[in-house]
């Protein structure tokens, strides 16, 4: 089975396609199947890197989404435990992962 394609004034590619260079609904699927492994794999990787053990405070800003008072309120406040050496506050990432895991767990079960 063989389909001609032309165009007049211009050289197409393909110019011809045969049967079994079509692609069907099995070779899409097996496809898609494929590519979402290949990024399950890929995203694996990359979640294995390890974040960093301590923060500043604009990279914690960062990562929360929050402003510069509302990281002030929560450190007055004690919510947010924080180091201070030479004047720069530094935030252990464990310590942020854990409050954000309990705040989760209170809201669940409130």
């Amino acid at each position: 089975m063989e389909r001609t394609f032309n165009k007049t004034g211009e050289e197409t590619y393909p110019q011809k396609i045969f049967a079994h260079q079509l692609i069907t609904i099995d070779d899409l699927q097996q496809f898609k199947k494929q590519l979402l492994e290949e990024l399950l794999l890929a995203l694996k990787k990359q979640s294995g890197v390890v974040p960093k053990k301590w923060l500043k405070s604009h990279e914690l800003r960062r990562l929360l989404k929050i402003s510069p008072g509302t990281l002030q309120t929560l450190k007055s406040t004690g919510v947010i435990p924080y180091t201070k050496i030479g004047g720069v506050h530094f935030y252990d990432y464990e310590d942020i992962q854990r409050l954000l895991e309990s705040g989760k767990m209170n809201a669940i079960q409130g």
